[in-house]
C-alpha cells in the first residue's frame, strides 16, 4: 500500500492520459486546527470522481459542487492556478468543518501538464527526493533532485513541495510480532521488507505483499541502503541477527532504528554494542530501545501497536513525553511497587 501522495499523483496521470480533466488540488497554508496537514493533495475528475483529500469531507463537496459536472455546473475550466481560502470567517469554519475557527488556503491546478507529472513519477520510482516547483502565474512546473526533503512553501508567486518515495520499512526477525507490525505499516502507506535466514520462520510467513529475504541481516541493511524514508527495526531476539544489523544501520541516515527487548535486554545489547564494536553512548543515541510507547501492551498486536506509534512518531518529527517512554513508564512503577 503506497503512500496517499502517490496514489493521487498516478491518478492524475492516468486520468489526464484518458482525456479526463482534472483538478489537481493541494493544501497550501492552515491557521488553526486543520484536518489535513500542509503539501496534502487531492484530484478531483470532472464528473466527480475524488482521491485523496484536503479537509474532512465539507471542503471536498464545495469543490465538487464548483468545479465538476456532477451538479449541472460547466466543469473544469482552463485557467491559470488559483489560491483560494476557506474558513475565514466563523461560519465559513462552521459550514465546512473546520473546528476552532480553523482557516485552510488551497492551490488549484487546472488541467496540470501530464508530462511533468509523469517525470515526477519516474524519479520518485527510482528513489530519488524530488523538489516540485509551480509557477502560480503560468502554472508552469519544475522538477529538481534534491538531498534535503525541505518543508512545504507557498507564497504569491510560487508553490514549493518536496516528495519522496513511498517511506520504507525493514523488519529483522519473521515472527509473529514483525506480520503484526508488517500490516500496520502497510496500512500506514510503508513498503515493507522482512529479512530473517532462519528458514523456519521465513518460510511460514504470511503478510502477502511484503518483500521476504533469506540473507544474513547485516548484508541485507547495507543492500537495502536506508535513506531518510526508511525505518530499521530488530525484532528477532537473536543478538547474532540483530546486532550487526543495528550497527549497519547506525551508518545510514533512517529516521527510526530500533530493537525489541526488555529494559534489562535493551541495556545488554548497548553495553555489547560498546564493548566489543566500539561504539559510544553518544553514537548510539539514535537506536531506540525498548522500542514502542507505553500503554501497558502484552500481546503480540498490543506491542505492534505501540511500536508503530512511536514509528509515526518519529516520521512526523513528533517529540514524545517523557512518559510515554517505556523505561521511565516501568522505572516509576517498579519505585511505587516498592514505596
Amino acid at each position: 500500500m503506497e503512500s496517499i501522495d502517490l496514489l493521487v499523483l498516478r491518478t492524475t496521470r492516468d486520468w489526464l492520459r484518458a482525456g479526463e480533466r482534472v483538478l489537481l488540488v493541494t493544501v497550501a497554508r492552515t491557521w488553526g486546527s486543520s484536518p489535513r496537514p500542509v503539501g496534502s493533495m487531492m484530484a478531483l475528475r470532472n464528473d466527480g470522481r475524488v482521491v485523496g483529500s484536503v479537509s474532512g469531507g465539507c471542503i471536498e463537496d464545495d469543490l465538487i459542487h464548483r468545479y465538476t459536472t456532477a451538479y449541472g455546473a460547466a466543469g473544469l475550466p482552463q485557467q491559470l492556478p488559483e489560491l483560494v481560502r476557506y474558513g475565514v470567517s466563523a461560519d465559513e469554519a462552521h459550514r465546512f468543518g473546520l473546528p476552532c475557527g480553523g482557516t485552510l488556503e488551497l492551490v488549484l491546478e487546472f488541467m496540470p501538464a501530464v508530462e511533468p507529472i509523469e517525470q515526477l513519477l519516474a524519479r520518485l520510482d527510482e528513489g530519488q527526493l524530488v523538489r516540485r516547483q509551480v509557477d502560480l502565474a503560468s502554472g508552469e512546473v519544475s522538477l529538481q533532485s534534491t538531498t534535503t526533503p525541505d518543508q512545504f512553501s507557498v507564497d504569491e508567486q510560487q508553490m514549493s513541495s518536496t516528495l519522496g518515495p513511498g517511506y520504507r520499512m525493514l523488519l529483522i526477525g519473521a515472527g509473529a510480532l514483525a506480520e503484526y507490525v508488517a500490516v500496520m505499516a502497510q496500512f500506514n502507506g510503508f513498503q515493507v521488507t522482512i529479512c530473517d535466514p532462519r528458514p523456519q520462520y521465513i518460510e511460514d510467513w504470511s503478510v502477502p505483499g511484503v518483500e521476504r529475504i533469506r540473507d544474513m541481516p547485516d548484508d541485507v541493511v547495507r543492500a537495502f541502503a536506508p535513506d531518510v524514508r526508511s525505518c530499521i527495526i530488530a525484532l528477532s531476539h537473536d543478538p547474532k541477527l540483530d546486532d550487526l544489523a543495528l550497527l549497519e544501520a547506525l551508518q545510514r541516515p533512517a529516521f527510526y532504528i530500533g530493537a525489541i527487548g526488555s529494559r534489562r535486554n535493551s541495556q545488554s545489547r548497548r553495553r555489547r554494542l560498546i564493548e566489543h564494536f566500539g561504539e559510544t553512548e553518544q553514537s548510539l543515541q539514535r537506536l531506540h530501545g525498548p522500542i514502542g510507547i507505553y500503554i501497558g501492551s502484552k500481546t503480540p498486536p498490543e506491542i505492534a501497536v505501540s511500536v508503530m506509534a512511536e514509528v509515526l512518531a518519529a516520521k512526523n518529527a513528533v517529540a514524545l513525553p517523557g512518559e510515554f517512554s517505556i523505561t521511565q513508564a516501568k522505572t516509576r512503577i517498579d519505585v511505587q511497587r516498592c514505596a
